[in-house]
C-alpha cells in the first residue's frame, strides 16, 4: 500500500492505495500549528477505524502548497508510518511541460492536476479546480500547460462577506430555488453559486476564444465542482479525485527509477 498527501490551505487530502485499488481517502483540516505527532495520532486513529495498519503501507507522496508543515508531514511518515515520503519538488519526474514565465511558480496542486488529466482525458484540456483558490489550467493540443487563470475561491469569497459585514449569517454553499432570493440567506447563496457559475462561464468561453477552438474538454475538480458544474453547460468532466489520482501516478513512475 502507499499513501497519497495532497496539502492544500483548507484541507489534507489523503488516499490509500492498495496496488491499483483505491482503498480509502479522506480529509482533515489543514492546522499550521498541528505537531508532527498529532498529525501522526490523527492518521493511525482514521487508518484504524478503516481496519488498515500502519505498517501495511510500504511507501508515500505529498504534494503541498504549505510549505510550513512540509518538514511536518515528512517527520509524520518517518515516525509512524516508517517511509520517507517522496515531494512534488524540481527534480521529481512528472513527464509535463511547463510552457510559462517561471515554472517555479507553479504550485503543486496545479502540476499533479495536469498530469493526472492529460492522463486520463488527453488534450488540450482546461481544468478547474474548486479549492482555497479557482484554479483554471490551461493544457495546449501538444500535452504543455500554457498558463491559466487564479480566482478566489468559492469559500474564502463567502467567509469575506460574511467577516466583512456585521449583519449576513454564514449560510450553507448550495443551490437556491431561484435567482432571485427571498430571504437573506437565499440571496447570499444566489450571489455564491450562480456568480461564480458566471465566473467559470464566462473564463471558459475566453480561454477557448483565445485558443480559437471549440473542441477543448474542461475537468472540474475539487470540494465544490458538482454545485457549480449543475449550473453550466461548459464543464464535461467532474473528477474529485483526480489530484490524489495523479499522486498515485507520479509515485509509480518515480518509484520505478
Amino acid at each position: 500500500m502507499i499513501i497519497c498527501m495532497d496539502v492544500g490551505n483548507t484541507n489534507i487530502k489523503y488516499a490509500v492505495y492498495d496496488g491499483e485499488k483505491l482503498a480509502m481517502s479522506f480529509r482533515v483540516a489543514t492546522e499550521h500549528k498541528k505537531t508532527s505527532d498529532e498529525y501522526g495520532g490523527q492518521l493511525i486513529s482514521i487508518l484504524g477505524n478503516n481496519k488498515i495498519n500502519a505498517s501495511e503501507i510500504k511507501g508515500g507522496i505529498i504534494s503541498s502548497v504549505v510549505p510550513q508543515l512540509d518538514y511536518t508531514l515528512e517527520r509524520m511518515c518517518l515516525t509512524y508510518l516508517k517511509i520517507k515520503p517522496l515531494q512534488l519538488v524540481p527534480g521529481l519526474k512528472t513527464g509535463l511541460n511547463l510552457r510559462v514565465d517561471n515554472a517555479k511558480e507553479v504550485g503543486a496542486d496545479r502540476v499533479v492536476n495536469n498530469v493526472a488529466a492529460i492522463r486520463k482525458y488527453g488534450a488540450p484540456l482546461i481544468i478547474i479546480d474548486f479549492g482555497t483558490a479557482t484554479t483554471f489550467n490551461v493544457i495546449d493540443n501538444k500535452g504543455e500547460f500554457i498558463g491559466g487563470v487564479i480566482a478566489p475561491g468559492i469559500k474564502g469569497s463567502l467567509d469575506s462577506l460574511v467577516n466583512g459585514t456585521a449583519k449576513l449569517p454564514r449560510v450553507e454553499i448550495e443551490r437556491p430555488a431561484s435567482v432571485i432570493g427571498k430571504n437573506t440567506v437565499t440571496n447570499m447563496q444566489s450571489g455564491i453559486v450562480f456568480g461564480f457559475a458566471g465566473l467559470v462561464e464566462y473564463i471558459v468561453k475566453k480561454i477557448k476564444r483565445e485558443l480559437k477552438s471549440e473542441n477543448i474538454t474542461t475537468v472540474a475538480t475539487g470540494g465544490f465542482s458538482e454545485v457549480i458544474a449543475k449550473e453550466i453547460s461548459c464543464i464535461d468532466r467532474i473528477d474529485k479525485l483526480l489530484t490524489l489520482e495523479g499522486l498515485k501516478y507520479l509515485y509509480d513512475i518515480n518509484a520505478e527509477g
